[in-house]
C-alpha cells in the first residue's frame, strides 16, 4: 500500500501577503511605465532627433523614480513597523501587569465575533495558554509578529518593480526610428499598461475590462499632456 505524504496547506496570511506583494509590484511597474513614458514622450516631442537628450531624460527618469519609490516605501514601512513594535511592547506590558483584564477583553472580543460566552471563554483560555501575546496581537490589533514587513525588502521590491516598468518606454523610444519614436512608444506603453491592468485585476478579483480601460486611459492622457507640452516648448526653443 503506497505511503501517502501530507503536504501542508499554505498559511492564509502568507497567501494574502504574497498577493498583496504581487499587486504592489504590478502597481509599481505601472507607475514606472506611466511616469517615464510621459517624460520620454515630452522630450521626444520637443527634440525627436536628439537621441542623447532622450536617453539622458529616460535614464534620469528611471533612476530617480526607482530611488524615489524605494525611499518612499522604506520610510512608509519603517513607520508602520515602528508603530507595530510600540503596540507589541504596550501589549506585553498590559499582559504582565493586568492579565485578568486582558483575558476578559479577549473573551469579549470573541463574543463580539459571535461565539457564546462559554465557547469564547474556552477559546480564549486555550489560546492564551498556547500563546497569550500572539493571540492578543492578532485578535485585538491584527498584528502577526511572524509576518512583519521588512523595510529594506519593501524598498528593494518597489525599486525593482518601478525599474522594470520604466525601462520599457525608454527602450521603445531609443530603438525605434526617429520619425516613429512617439508612435512606437505610445503603442508599447499602452500594451504594457493593458497587461498590468489585466494582471492587477486577476490578482484582485476585479472586473478585467474596467481595470484595463482605467490604466490605459490614464497612461494615454499622461502621454498626450506631455506630448503637447513638449511640442509647445520645443517650438518655442526653435
Amino acid at each position: 500500500m503506497p505511503h501517502s505524504h501530507h503536504h501542508p496547506e499554505p498559511h492564509a496570511g502568507s497567501i494574502g501577503n504574497l498577493l498583496n506583494g504581487l499587486r504592489a509590484a504590478v502597481l509599481g511597474a505601472n507607475d514606472g511605465i506611466v511616469s517615464t513614458a510621459g517624460l520620454v514622450v515630452g522630450v521626444t516631442a520637443a527634440a525627436p532627433g536628439n537621441t542623447a537628450a532622450i536617453m539622458t531624460a529616460g535614464v534620469a527618469g528611471v533612476l530617480s523614480g526607482a530611488v524615489s519609490m524605494a525611499v518612499g516605501e522604506y520610510v512608509s514601512v519603517s513607520t508602520q513597523r515602528d508603530t507595530e513594535k510600540a503596540l507589541i511592547a504596550k501589549e506585553q506590558k498590559e499582559l504582565h501587569h493586568a492579565p485578568e483584564a486582558e483575558f476578559s477583553e479577549l473573551v469579549g472580543l470573541y463574543e463580539g465575533m459571535g461565539l457564546t460566552p462559554e465557547t469564547a471563554h474556552q477559546v480564549a483560555k486555550e489560546l492564551t495558554e498556547h500563546d497569550a501575546l500572539g493571540t492578543h496581537l492578532r485578535v485585538e490589533l491584527g498584528i502577526d509578529t511572524e509576518e512583519l514587513t521588512s523595510p529594506w525588502q519593501a524598498a528593494f521590491a518597489s525599486a525593482i518593480a518601478f525599474f522594470g516598468g520604466a525601462v520599457l518606454p525608454v527602450l521603445a523610444a531609443l530603438l525605434a526610428p526617429p520619425d516613429l519614436r512617439i508612435g512606437v512608444t505610445f503603442a508599447v506603453v499602452l500594451v504594457a499598461l493593458a497587461l498590468t491592468g489585466f494582471t492587477s485585476a486577476k490578482l484582485g478579483g476585479a472586473p478585467i475590462g474596467r481595470a484595463i480601460l482605467r490604466v490605459v486611459i490614464g497612461g494615454a492622457v499622461a502621454m498626450i499632456v506631455t506630448f503637447v507640452a513638449g511640442m509647445l516648448l520645443g517650438g518655442r526653443a526653435a
